[in-house]
């Protein structure tokens, strides 16, 4: 490490899901472009792991199972209140090991860039379970301690005698309310102790700034919008389009350009509902292909597949689901579709809207939040409200070959703005103010 190399601690909250968020995709980018400012990068994750006192032990404990990476069941009544007493107490990371002895290849791509790695059980829900009762952030207490804290997510965890920054994605649950499960109550109580307590706020666009100016409440001089970048490697991202082409449909026995693409959460706030609906409307000669774990209300938002008699055996015919795919897959099936569709509700950045302009794949996506400050006019940009206006810009997209060439043309274009050297220098910019 050199006199200007300072350790940034960023948490591991999203990174210990299995399957994909754009947060944890947000975190794994963050992570390596802190690398490459040339800054030493350590996680905190909160695996119900074995800390042994044995190092080998807890390095293989804590890879163990995906189970423990996932945030687990809390245990009894009498647990979870003891959580709670002691969380103004703070809790103690361990570090974990990471000698290169655990095989780690099958979750690669999961995994964000680190020099160090510290453990706490359960630390993000204790921490949870102690704001709801004392309303105060936890501290946390790494062996070593880094020089600033970035949290990739609002939660209620301070780095003690460091200063602090909180990215905050967007203001989604108080601006669509009925699109969350959060406890809004709860939700604005922490963001409001946020504002009190921390040294600064990141978001990832002018739009999520305004929000958090003009809901939250926040002063706009304690927001830095660095937005944020995409990092798909080299060797997806310049496949041979022959390639591509057979791995589509030898994996989801489809043609190439020849069906299009929905990925993300099947909830209310992707607006899939809508889409089906007027993807269905019309009538186009491609299939759909859905990529997305069913979450929240997802029975309402699949309700046109999943009716009975012939318009839902119809309707089943001419849309493909898988709940998820893995990510080089996912770049394949981004880079063999006609089109993009993605006129979700509200957005703070809009990830699929750019990995799709980066792949030059032509893109359909909404006229609200931050989706027109994202694509540009790189995009057949719709009102999500509006079905008709969704299935008619389906029908565009499919059958004008000259738009979609020149969509490819512009996506490349805008996708530059936010090449992850830009990203690099927005967030080496902020850091020299607090290091």
């Amino acid at each position: 490490m050199t006199a200007s190399t300072r350790t940034i601690l960023i948490d591991g909250y999203n990174l210990s899901l299995q399957k994909g968020t754009g947060v944890a995709t947000y975190a794994r980018n963050l992570s390596k472009e802190i690398g490459r400012i040339g800054h030493e990068v350590a996680v905190l994750y909160g695996n119900r792991s074995n800390m042994s006192p044995d190092p080998l032990l807890r390095e293989v404990s804590f890879f163990d199972t995906d189970a423990q990476r996932h945030p687990g069941t809390w245990g009894n009544a009498l647990e979870q209140c003891l959580y709670a007493l002691r969380g103004p107490l703070g809790q103690t990371a361990r570090a974990v090991p990471t000698t290169g002895k655990v095989v780690t290849r099958t979750f690669a791509s999961r995994l964000p860039h680190y020099d160090r790695v510290f453990n706490a059980p359960d630390v993000f829900r204790r921490a949870q379970s102690a704001f709801k009762l004392w309303g105060k952030l936890s501290a946390i207490k790494p062996p070593e301690m880094p020089d600033l804290a970035h949290w990739t997510y609002p939660m209620p965890l301070r780095l003690a005698g460091r200063p602090n920054i909180y990215t905050l994605h967007d203001m989604v649950p108080l601006r669509l309310p009925y699109t969350t499960l959060d406890d809004k109550r709860a939700y604005l109580r922490l963001i409001r102790k946020l504002d009190r307590s921390a040294d600064h706020f990141v978001t990832v666009s002018e739009c999520s700034r305004r929000d958090l100016v003009e809901v939250a409440g926040i002063a706009p001089e304690r927001i830095t919008n660095t937005y944020q970048s995409v990092d798909i490697p080299a060797a997806l991202r310049d496949k041979p389009e022959d390639q591509v082409a057979r791995e589509v449909e030898g994996f989801a026995d489809l043609g190439y350009r020849d069906y299009l693409l929905f990925w993300g959460s099947i909830e209310p706030k992707k607006n899939i509902g809508r889409l089906l609906e007027a993807y269905l409307a019309s009538q186009v000669d491609v299939p759909l292909l859905v990529i997305g774990a069913q979450a929240w209300k997802s029975d309402q938002e699949l309700q046109v597949l999943n009716q009975k008699g012939k318009l839902g055996e119809k309707a089943r015919k001419r849309v493909v689901q898988l709940p998820y795919v893995p990510f080089p897959m996912l770049i394949t099936l981004i880079r063999g579709a006609r089109g993009v569709l993605f006129p979700s509700l509200y957005e703070g950045f809009g990830l699929p809207a750019l990995e799709a302009m980066l792949l030059g794949t032509p893109v359909l996506c909404s006229d609200t939040a931050s989706l027109p400050e994202i694509a540009g006019d790189a995009a057949l940009m719709v009102d999500p409200y509006d079905t008709a206006a969704i299935c008619q810009g389906i029908r565009t997209l499919c059958a004008d070959a000259d738009l979609r060439a020149e969509l490819s043309r512009r996506g490349l274009i805008q996708a530059r703005k936010f090449a992850p050297e830009a990203y690099r220098a927005r967030l080496d910019e902020l850091y020299r103010r607090f290091l």
